[in-house]
């Protein structure tokens, strides 16, 4: 059993331990909050402006979409894997780059893959096994609409200029902040809509049809991308916030239990010295 001193050691370190990661899980819930309503709010814009789109593409005829509509043999692929800067964050960043080398080995086995990483941890690990195209670490220094959607047209001008025939987002769907989901989605090309001959709208297109599309395909996909890394940033949070709340319980818990042993051993020890005054006094007495 170790000495009562390296016992009470041990009590100061997990307390200071436990300031800690009770201090980091209060600026995640704060971060949260803001990080959760952005996602909140900008879900149904997104969702509604690619419905749009697919309803419009749905009802043309020919390759209306262009460049970026176009259904080519997949010989080369990109993936963009986006995980965080920062570490402490639970299971978030390795379930995206566990789902990232599965979809490799299970999807694209006999494909060239390339990966695009937004966030340091998916870089760091994922370069050691996999040919990283480019690495963005900045963009959750300034986490803005325009900071993504220039990452969002390198992505379209690769695929337009033939260098990769598809290109993936991997990321964390923020669900709850105990909840993250690892998605895969399609960037480019975009996926065809079959349309719906039950259902019947009657509009009036200004400009045409074929205008309207050509114009929000570009925007659909920055916003794509934005909500995307916007998931992500939500989804690394909650996660934090939990793996601290998690860490601060255990650290608890270990440091009553080393107080017990502490209050157990301090008794054993003074046990002993009145044990040894007693004898003493008895060998004087005899």
């Amino acid at each position: 059993m170790a000495n009562l001193k390296e016992i009470r050691n041990r009590i100061t370190s997990i307390g200071s331990t436990m300031q800690i990661t009770s201090a980091m899980k209060m600026v995640s819930a704060a971060k949260l909050k803001k990080a959760q309503d952005a996602i909140t709010a900008m879900r149904p814009y997104s969702s509604k402006l690619t419905e749009l789109l697919q309803s419009l593409s749905a009802t043309l005829e020919g390759n209306t979409g262009g460049a970026y509509s176009e259904q080519r043999k997949v010989s080369k692929v990109l993936l963009v894997a986006i995980t965080s800067n920062r570490g402490l964050c639970g299971g978030f960043n390795s379930s995206i780059i566990k789902k990232t080398v599965s979809t490799v080995q299970e999807k694209y086995g006999n494909v060239e893959v390339d990966l695009f990483t937004i966030g340091k941890k998916g870089n760091d690990i994922l370069s050691k096994e996999y040919n990283v195209f480019e690495n963005r670490n900045d963009v959750f220094d300034d986490l803005t609409f325009d900071n993504v959607a220039e990452i969002a047209e390198q992505l379209m001008d690769l695929y337009v200029a033939g260098s990769y025939d598809k290109i993936e987002i991997i990321y964390n769907r923020f669900k709850n902040a105990a909840t993250q989901i690892a998605m895969v989605e399609q960037f480019l090309p975009i996926e065809p809509v079959e349309s719906d001959d039950n259902i019947q709208l009657d509009y009036i297109f200004e400009p045409s049809k074929e205008e309207i599309v050509l114009d929000l395909i570009p925007k659909s996909l920055k916003t794509q991308l934005y909500k995307a890394v916007r998931d992500s940033f939500a989804a690394e949070h909650g996660a934090r916030m939990t793996a601290m709340h998690k860490a601060t319980d255990n650290a608890k818990e270990l440091r009553d239990d080393l107080l017990l042993t502490y209050n157990k051993a301090r008794q054993a020890a003074i046990t002993n010295e009145i044990l040894e005054i007693v004898g003493g006094a008895e060998a004087l007495n005899n």
